[in-house]
């Protein structure tokens, strides 16, 4: 067996979160239990590794959350075996190479299992999180960790925009217990972020 735990799981799903990399990035498979359909979040970093979970879980596509550096140098690796990856129109460019464009708002199938896209901008122009549907469930990327959003201290960052991304996007529509699974680190939930935004506008950060 791979060396990616199920980090997630109920009736309908598992996630499979493995950590990679010099940043410790977060991949994640989700797969559907009733069909074996699966996607992998972020083709980040040790391809061998990653193409081993694949493999395994029989992966098909790959969801890119953004176009940093620390969440693609899998990509060329995974297309090589077959595997599509999809990628936000905004961040494309940040790629060397990719099979198809992620949209805002719209259902990506996996098995019986439907992600919601959301468009949440600022991390990155064109910087995305996936929703699941019928359960509590948040792939944020790099827009939301434990204590505040990612880094917007870049050249294609921009905190105004990560703060209304967060608020508009993700706090107002979703329940407090959602579970955030982000990029890096540890998860968190809707209800433990949410009660400290004011706190992350006075910092500025």
């Amino acid at each position: 067996m791979p060396s990616g735990s199920v980090h997630y799981e109920d009736a309908r799903c598992e996630i499979h979160r493995l950590v990679v990399g010099p940043l410790d990035n977060n991949v994640y498979v989700l797969r559907c239990k009733q069909t074996g359909g699966a996607v992998l979040l972020d083709a980040a970093n040790e391809h061998e590794k990653l193409l081993d979970l694949c493999q395994h879980l029989r992966v098909d596509k790959v969801l890119e959350t953004h176009g940093h550096w620390d969440h693609i140098q899998a990509v060329p690796a995974v297309r090589d075996a077959g595997i599509e990856v999809g990628v936000t129109a905004a961040d494309a460019s940040m790629l060397p190479s990719y099979d198809f464009v992620l949209e805002d708002d719209t259902v990506i199938e996996v098995g019986r299992l439907r992600l919601h896209t959301i468009l949440t901008p600022g991390h990155t122009p064109g910087s995305m999180c996936f929703l699941l549907e019928g359960s509590p469930v948040l792939f944020s990327g790099d827009t939301l960790f434990p204590g505040g959003p990612g880094n917007t201290r870049t050249p294609e960052g921009d905190f105004p925009a990560i703060i209304t991304s967060i608020e508009s996007r993700l706090f107002a529509p979703l329940g407090s217990d959602t579970q955030v699974l982000p990029g890096h680190g540890d998860d968190t939930t809707i209800g433990a972020e949410q009660p400290h935004l004011q706190e992350w506008i006075d910092r500025g950060w």
